[in-house]
């Protein structure tokens, strides 16, 4: 159960990092996340904590099952294309990781 939650820790970090790239540079926000994007944060948070497949939980673009809003769904992946290319000179060990844990199946409905 340990490594579980571990491996959602990091899905939460990845995350905070990418949506704390996007602000920084989209929104200008220097040293907090503005609102939107604090909710976002906090949206994104809360449907990793009750995801259905724990830590098997695959990327969220392999992921079968859609679990964010539409909107609030076409706003992470907007975040994600735009921070994910540039993950590798802010956060390198995160985007190797998250490019790894793409290339895996992801479980069966």
């Amino acid at each position: 159960m340990n490594l579980s939650k571990s491996a959602m820790e990091r899905e939460k970090d990845t995350l905070r990092k990418m949506i704390n790239l996007y602000c920084r540079n989209q929104h200008r926000c220097d040293k907090a996340l503005c609102e939107d994007c604090r909710g976002l944060l906090n949206y994104a948070c809360k449907r990793l904590d009750l995801c259905r497949f724990g830590a098997d939980k695959p990327t969220c673009g392999k992921c079968p099952v859609h679990c964010y809003k539409p909107d609030l769904r076409e706003r992470v992946k907007k975040i994600m294309r735009y921070a994910g290319p540039r993950m590798i000179f802010y956060h390198p060990l995160d985007a190797v990781r998250h490019f790894i844990k793409n290339k895996k199946r992801a479980p069966v409905n």
